[in-house]
């Protein structure tokens, strides 16, 4: 707890020094790239799933991308880990090194995961860390590196720095994404309720189809980095191989294209209630031939997207963050008894029943302390902002962020500075199924998190706005 007051400290200070220190006038902007391969031993458990898998081979590998970027007063780290989360511990003690060796404060580092299923599983602190590896040595120990591999990652990127020209665009995609909760005939809402299933009446919720794009090139045009956006699990290739899934093959699209010095950092949106499952078509959809196919078509978006890019005048970079309490669901020592006795059984226990077994010991496990989350908000200009949510957000959520924004783009990282598991929006907990059940988190959290990011948008689009 002592770390979690120190960064809140960090993070104040920070952002009231971004602030200050920042202009209204065009900035020069510097960027540099790098990515640190993350890819685990073979046999290290993997993550995604309520059962126990390990590794066997791999497919292609995971990296840590970092993008440092410095307009001359303030420096910000984007950086996107080929996982499926990022601990809050984690974050912490990766920010702690990322300041110590390169002078980035702490505060100003954004780390998210892009959610693939096939990556390592991570000790977290989590009732589920024995049931899929993570409190096992092999996860241990590479969590226990993870952190040293991303500053370094960071570091690396802040070195190679050049002065870039950055422009954007967006794209609509909605033929990827889709909603995988259904309202079904007999008035209840489904979860993933399989292809072709005539019960089917519609989804509840729309899809997120913006595909966020900002590209950086050097002063003599020279690709550097491309930053996608969009919001989709990243859950398709299945199996027992290691993998980066659609993102790994969207990064390999758009090198084939602009060559293989361009990084591609694909940071993943709202999608907690989001899949790449389209139950009106009924072939196969779990592959790595399928994951293949999905970065391809994202790829082309971007392709397209390419074509309208426009360049952003103010590349002034500024900061905010806070730290923020979430309210606990409620859980019954009845409750408690009752989760002991499932998780005892093990594999035999059904999968609802070990969803919502886990979710009542990490509740208890708390005492009633309330989860401690950041929202983050990093500005270019009054042109683009990124933001930052700490677990698997539902889609309605994200929209209404982006639909608050006064900024020409919005980006939202979904898994980022750490994760909670699902933050549904309040509307879903009456609905109920899969992702409620694993809320860790009470009904309005999600609108607690929103509230926060339109508040940061005011008071940094205020900042962003030349006095008359």
């Amino acid at each position: 707890m002592r770390n979690s007051r120190s960064l809140s400290t960090i993070l104040v200070f920070a952002s009231i020094s971004s602030l200050l220190s920042a202009t209204t006038a065009c900035a020069e902007l510097r960027v540099g790239t790098a990515a640190v391969k993350i890819t685990p031993p073979a046999g290290t458990p993997m993550a995604g799933y309520y059962f126990a898998r390990g590794s066997e081979d791999v497919l292609d590998d995971l990296y840590a991308k970092a993008a440092v970027l410095d307009d001359g007063t303030t420096r910000v780290a984007l950086v996107v880990c080929d996982l499926i989360t990022l601990p809050r511990m984690t974050v912490l003690e990766t920010r702690q090194l990322i300041e110590q060796q390169t002078g980035i404060p702490a505060g100003h580092v954004m780390l998210s995961a892009t959610h693939t299923h096939t990556g390592p599983s991570l000790s977290r602190d989590s009732a589920r860390d024995n049931q899929d590896g993570g409190a096992g040595d092999p996860a241990r120990k590479y969590t226990l590196e993870l952190p040293g591999r991303i500053a370094q990652a960071v570091a690396q990127a802040n070195e190679k720095r050049v002065l870039v020209q950055v422009s954007y665009a967006k794209e609509s995609e909605d033929r990827l994404a889709f909603c995988r909760r259904f309202w079904m005939k007999d008035g209840t809402v489904g979860w993933n309720p399989g292809k072709l299933n005539p019960n089917i009446i519609r989804p509840v919720s729309p899809i997120d189809p913006e595909v966020g794009v900002v590209h950086f090139e050097t002063a003599d045009n020279k690709p550097l980095l491309t930053y996608v956006n969009y919001a989709m699990h990243a859950d398709t290739t299945g199996g027992t191989k290691i993998s980066a899934d659609f993102p790994g093959a969207l990064a390999r699209c758009l090198a084939g294209y602009k060559g293989p010095d361009m990084m591609t950092m694909f940071a993943n949106g709202t999608c907690g209630n989001l899949n790449h499952y389209n139950v009106q078509w009924g072939l196969p959809q779990t592959s790595p031939a399928e994951a293949s196919r999905l970065g391809t078509i994202l790829a082309g978006s971007v392709l397209k997207a390419y074509m309208d890019l426009r360049p952003v005048g103010d590349t002034t970079l500024r900061v905010r963050s806070q730290i923020l309490q979430l309210p606990l669901p409620k859980v019954t020592p009845e409750d408690v008894e009752e989760a002991k006795a499932i998780v005892a059984k093990g594999d035999k226990a059904k999968f609802m029943e070990q969803v919502k077994a886990y979710k009542t010991l990490d509740v208890d496990k708390r005492a009633g302390a309330p989860l401690e989350v950041e929202v983050q908000v990093i500005t270019m200009g009054d042109s683009l902002a990124w933001v930052s949510l700490p677990g698997e957000i539902f889609v309605e959520l994200g929209l209404s962020i982006k639909a608050a924004s006064r900024f020409a783009q919005t980006h939202i990282a979904e898994l980022a500075n750490g994760s909670i598991g699902y933050i549904p929006n309040r509307s879903a907990y009456a609905e109920g199924n899969y992702e409620v059940e694993s809320a860790r988190c009470a009904e309005g959290s999600g609108e607690m998190l929103v509230r926060v990011a339109v508040k940061m948008f005011e008071e940094l689009k205020a900042a962003a706005t030349p006095h008359k």
